[in-house]
């Protein structure tokens, strides 16, 4: 054993001392010597351009632009990287190079440049089939402009797509670039073969013994030609689409139960006419089915708990859509359960010949509690506007499904282009903070405009809208969540003027109230008379449930019937004059739909009552009933099949009990009912055939719609109805129904455009069997 020298050991630790503080000191002053490094580069003191070979189309003054490197200004080779950059995005080089040499106190700064060739001329070779003219449509490239090949390859997939349209799939397309005797200047040229035109006119399958080639054959891409190839693009055949639908057919056989089965190969067959059979030649294997599902890394009564959440259960199928579903309904509980950092890693046991176990390897984590809601990006709607929305508060469990809910309340309020909700981790493991991000959009919006229909043939209107209206945030006016409408319509048969004020959170509860006032003058209600109508209304709307909400309604207006033709009868004489009615109504709102413009699921139920004079005053007394429900299935294929109902009836009441007032009776007929009619032509008749409307009234309608084209669908429909003079009668004595065909346009959304043709094929005593055409273009009122 030896001592250790005291002198050692006291230089041992001074050298160790003195090595940390040298180190110390570059670590702080390593950045001092970048700015001392910076300060000490050489100036520059001159920046000369030289262009190798002919003259580029670059102007020397547009290269000194694109330079950070100025006279008088350190030389940094960081710079002269950047610079290179810039003068390559400018795609008018082909080669930049950027190079220092010394000069009296600094450096003088080189550019070589050399240009791109410019194009002399653009050939197409190898075109029989299709015009030159029309493939040089697909080429941007243009003669004098700098050679790109960006763009040249751009056009050679405009090319292929182009020939894939008119059904040469097997086109190949390539560019070759030539020197011309003119310096800097070259030839381009497209070479085609176009090869033979085909058309689809089969699709057979061979090896599918457990699915139908019908099944296998509405899964593809490919299709047939029919009637709507000139629309759909049916009866193409390119590679791309036969390497899509070998994946189609390979993901229908595994969301069947066929793990192993796939496409081995495609064959296509001439026929005549230049069309071509396609026959998918299919590998299906075994079908698998689920043995038994377990659980590690919780405890059995969650297990249990588990296996009833599950799609894809004991005895079923083993698809990857199941799987994906199981997953699904793991993760949503345990995000139910505020557990974010959870983990679910399944596995998959064959066992046997056409079984599998699955295990699922669960890592729960801990349960997180909402710590604090961060909002970010709201720049003009406030705060409250934003949480009110929010189904998360502090101190609840961080549920992410209702995460997800207050993402779409957000969404649906339509004040912001970008919502994302997402917890952030705090200090405390179990404790979240919830972050809003929003970017705020355009809500206030003004449109003129002009629209027809055959109702209301041409009409003009112009429109303001603030959907995030603030009466009191002057002097923007914005920011508070109320919605303001101000809108005016003049036309040839109608004349409108609106104003409305709604606040969806009265007095911080969930409960819509808003006000309108209105002035109506319209001529397109019947052709023998005009009526008028203006005043006011208060209403409210109360969610009850997440699909049940109550409304209310009190209203005061008065109404004109004037301009009354002589050739009327009596009741409609009698009609002229003017009224006022003060009412009160109430229903209750009950929707399912998956979409307000297009629902493909759903139901909507509204049930309505009003009740107008009495102790409301008014010169008007009566009351009336409606419940209308309409259901909508979604059907292969994306046909979605819509049946509508509705019964209402009206009547008169108390001491001033007498008929109901024209502006009361009920109609059917037009665009919105019975599109084989004319409009509020079907019912009661006077002598002279005038409509005088009925006291009762029941319809009902079937349509399906299907896809066209993006934004088009076709539809078939059938509508029943009728409309009879006492209350309460809903006998079929007066029924008159129709069949028809229509196109449905939306190209915006919210302004459907319907093109529908109706003929009757039963009529009541006052109509005749004659088509009606109903359209309706340009606006929604």
């Amino acid at each position: 054993m030896h001592c250790l020298n005291p002198l050692t050991v006291v230089t041992t630790y001074l050298s160790r001392l003195v090595i940390i503080f040298c180190w110390s000191l570059c670590y702080f002053l390593l950045p001092v010597s970048d700015v001392l490094l910076a300060q000490g580069d050489p100036l520059v003191q001159g920046i000369d351009i030289q262009f190798i070979g002919p003259p580029p189309r670059i102007s020397r003054e547009r290269v000194l632009a694109n330079l950070s490197m100025k006279k008088g200004l350190p030389y940094s080779w960081r710079l002269a990287k950047q610079d290179v950059r810039s003068l390559y995005a400018t795609g008018l080089v082909s080669d930049v190079r950027i190079s220092a040499e010394p000069l009296l106190n600094g450096v003088k700064v080189v550019v070589f440049i050399q240009g791109l060739p410019s194009i002399a001329a653009i050939h197409i070779k190898g075109t029989n089939q299709v015009p030159p003219a029309r493939v040089r449509r697909e080429i941007s490239a243009k003669v004098d402009q700098a050679l790109s090949e960006e763009r040249l390859a751009e056009a050679r997939r405009r090319i292929i797509r182009l020939y894939e349209s008119k059904n040469f799939g097997q086109v190949r397309v390539s560019f070759s670039v030539q020197p011309t005797p003119k310096k800097n200047y070259v030839r381009v040229t497209f070479n085609i073969v176009e090869g033979p035109r085909i058309v689809v006119g089969k699709i057979s399958f061979v090896g599918n013994s457990s699915l139908s080639s019908r099944e296998l054959r509405t899964s593809l891409r490919t299709k047939s030609r029919n009637l709507l190839s000139f629309i759909n693009g049916s009866g193409r055949l390119t590679p791309e689409r036969l390497d899509e639908d070998k994946r189609r057919i390979r993901l229908l056989y595994q969301n069947r139960g066929f793990a192993d089965a796939e496409c081995i190969g495609v064959q296509v067959k001439l026929l005549p006419r230049k069309r071509v059979e396609v026959i998918y030649k299919v590998r299906e294997g075994t079908q698998y089915h689920v043995r038994a599902i377990r659980f590690s890394g919780i405890p059995s009564n969650r297990s249990q708990k588990l296996l009833g959440l599950l799609r894809m259960r004991e005895g079923a199928l083993y698809t990857p859509k199941g799987l994906h579903g199981n997953l699904r309904a793991i993760n949503g509980f345990y995000g139910k359960c505020g557990f974010l950092d959870h983990s679910v890693n399944p596995h998959v046991f064959p066992v046997g010949a056409s079984r599998v176990d699955l295990l699922f390897d669960v890592d729960e984590g801990v349960r997180s509690y909402v710590n604090l809601i961060r909002i970010q990006g709201n720049t003009r709607t406030r705060d409250f506007v934003v949480r009110r929305e929010l189904a998360l508060k502090p101190g609840e469990i961080f549920d992410t499904q209702r995460m997800d809910i207050s993402r779409a309340r957000l969404q649906n309020l339509n004040y912001f282009s970008r919502v994302d909700l997402f917890p952030q981790s705090t200090l405390f493991p179990h404790r979240k903070d919830l972050h809003v991000l929003l970017e705020e959009k355009n809500t206030g919006n003004f449109n003129i405009g002009a629209g027809y229909s055959s109702i209301d043939s041409l009409v003009g209107f112009a429109e303001l809208q603030q959907t995030n209206f603030d009466l009191f945030g002057w002097p923007t006016f914005y920011g508070a969540g109320q919605r303001l409408r101000i809108r005016m319509q003049y036309g040839l048969e109608r004349k409108d003027f609106i104003v409305s004020l709604a606040e969806p959170w009265f007095l911080g509860r969930r409960l819509l109230v808003g006000i309108e006032g209105y002035y109506h003058d319209a001529d397109y209600l019947s052709t023998v008379y005009d009526q008028m109508y203006y005043g006011g209304a208060f209403h409210f709307r109360l969610p009850i449930t997440s699909f049940i909400s109550m409304r209310g309604e009190c209203r005061r207006e008065g109404i004109y019937v004037h301009s009354v033709a002589k050739n009327t009868g009596l009741y409609i004489q009698n009609s002229k004059g003017r009224y006022t009615r003060n009412s009160l109504s109430a229903g209750l709102d009950y929707d399912t739909r998956d979409n307000l413009f297009l629902p493909r699921h759903g139901a909507i139920i509204r049930y309505t009552n009003f009740l107008s004079g009495g102790m409301l005053g008014g010169s008007v007394q009566d009351y009336g009933l409606s419940l209308d429900a309409t259901r909508y299935v979604l059907l292969p294929r994306d046909l979605i099949f819509m049946a509508k109902a509705r019964i209402a009836v009206t009547t008169s009441w108390g001491r001033m009990h007498r008929d109901v007032p024209i502006f009361d009776r009920l109609y059917l007929g037009g665009s919105g009912d019975l599109r084989g009619f004319d409009f509020r032509d079907v019912g009661p008749k006077d002598k002279f055939g005038n409509a005088v409307g009925g006291s009762s009234l029941f319809f009902g309608t079937l349509e399906v719609t299907f896809p066209v084209l993006p934004r088009i669908r076709g539809a078939l429909f059938t509508d029943w109805g009728g409309v009879n003079v006492s209350n309460y009668d809903f006998s079929a004595k007066n029924t008159n129904g129709d069949i028809g065909v229509g196109l449905h346009l939306d190209f915006l959304a919210g302004t459907p455009v319907r093109f529908d043709f109706g003929y009757p094929i039963k009529c009541d005593k006052y109509n005749r069997n004659k088509g009606r055409f109903q359209f309706n273009i340009g606006y929604q009122f």
